[in-house]
């Protein structure tokens, strides 16, 4: 256990509560928050900080924009939630709104990123067997070592993390891992004809955001089409506009035939996610096969349109790339010994610390947080910076500045 350190007594009282009433499922930076704006939140004691993380990249608009809070208020005002056993007046709207916007045929709304998940694979089965034509309870579908894709008893039977799937047995079969960015381990898996599916990250975030070789998103399609395999694109995290561009794909050109989508969809509000599909997919679940109490409630479907179009007028994709080119090369121009890379796409970027102390991570990102940058390590060594998309170029210099001075801690 990592100790608490220059950490108020106010602050305290909350972490406390915390630690008495709620499961130890996480083990957050000692910071207790109350306000966000911009790229910027508060603490219980008022003080200032740069967020880093963006809430794993749900913030992608900026904490609160004004824009997706009216449209949250207004419609929390008139209808929250009728289930799927009724009509609502903006499920149509947001399902056209959506759709057009990223270029399928439908969509089916959920809640949460790891919902979605689990939709898009029960879909890609489906498929398989009705389209396919692949033998009853016999498909597969081809994923990552190292993958995140949420925290589900069958999400983690293809987890590679022993933090996530051990003493939680026993798992789903159905599932092929294979190393990411290795194309020949891909072609090999999609020889087997019980395949349907090939479910990826463009970018794995929670690993440390590692980028893939230039070519392998598109090379990766075609043999997924070569093999008439589905390409199934989790951009819940990659995704809105996160690393330059709308869809992490998008880099390479690439459309998948199911794309996830989460976090962001809401501007960091409540959780929306959504799975994308054509006909030829989506039509093969029918009424009363799949679905979710809260899935497409009007709350939702206001501000996933809200949101989507903040991404559009503000052309957050093309400052995230500009910020993100800007964050990198200022990192890079520390020259530190203790960051033995900086890598990323966009505003999806990580460090990988170099130091003989294991813990260093932590402590940096402790040191961080007393300067007023929060950020936080993933994978032991490996720490994500990933603010707001709506960071400006003199926002950035002040926060390398903070880093800058916050890595003298490791000396």
């Amino acid at each position: 256990m990592h100790s608490i350190i220059a950490v108020s007594a106010n602050t305290l009282t909350y972490i406390e509560r915390e630690e008495q009433f709620g499961a130890h499922n996480y083990h957050p930076l000692p910071v207790v928050l109350k306000k966000g704006e911009g790229v910027f939140m508060w603490d219980v004691d008022d003080k200032c900080y740069y967020d880093f993380l963006s809430g794993y990249s749900a913030v992608n608009q900026g904490h609160c924009h004004p824009k997706i809070i009216e449209a949250l208020v207004q419609q929390a005002q008139q209808l929250t939630l009728t289930s799927r056993a009724f009509h609502n007046n903006l499920l149509g709207e947001y399902e056209e709104y959506i759709t057009r916007y990223f270029g399928y045929d439908k969509v089916l709304p959920m809640n949460t990123g790891v919902e979605a998940v689990e939709t898009a694979i029960k879909l890609a089965r489906r498929w398989g067997y009705v389209v396919k034509g692949i033998e009853d309870n016999k498909a597969k579908i081809v994923v990552c070592a190292q993958n995140f894709h949420g925290r589900t008893s069958s999400v983690i039977s293809f987890s590679t993390d022993p933090s996530s799937y051990t003493k939680f047995g026993p798992y789903m079969p159905g599932f092929k891992v294979i190393p990411y960015n290795d194309l020949e381990a891909l072609k090999e898996a999609l020889d087997d004809e019980h395949v349907c599916g090939f479910l990826v990250e463009p970018i794995q975030g929670e690993a440390g955001v590692v980028v893939p070789h230039n070519g392998y998103l598109s090379t990766a399609k075609h043999y997924c089409e070569a093999a008439n395999v589905l390409f199934i694109g989790d951009e819940i995290q990659t995704g809105l506009c996160r690393t330059g561009k709308m869809l992490a794909c998008d880099h390479e050109d690439v459309r998948p035939d199911i794309l996830i989508l989460g976090k962001a969809l809401s501007g960091g509000t409540i959780p929306v996610s959504a799975v994308l599909a054509d006909n030829e997919i989506m039509m093969t679940i029918k009424p009363g096969e799949h679905g979710s109490t809260y899935g497409g409630n009007p709350l939702a479907c206001a501000v996933a349109m809200a949101s989507l179009q903040v991404l559009k007028d503000e052309k957050l994709a093309e400052r995230a790339e500009k910020m993100g080119q800007l964050l990198r090369d200022e990192l890079t121009a520390l020259q530190s010994p203790y960051i033995s890379s900086v890598r990323g796409k966009g505003l999806l970027n990580a460090i990988v610390i170099h130091h003989p102390n294991k813990e260093a991570a932590w402590d940096l990102c402790m040191e961080m947080k007393e300067n007023g940058l929060l950020a936080k390590p993933t994978h032991g060594d490996k720490i994500r910076f990933a603010p707001p998309l709506v960071i400006t170029e003199e926002q950035i210099h002040e926060s390398v500045s903070i880093i800058q001075k916050s890595l003298e801690i490791l000396g």
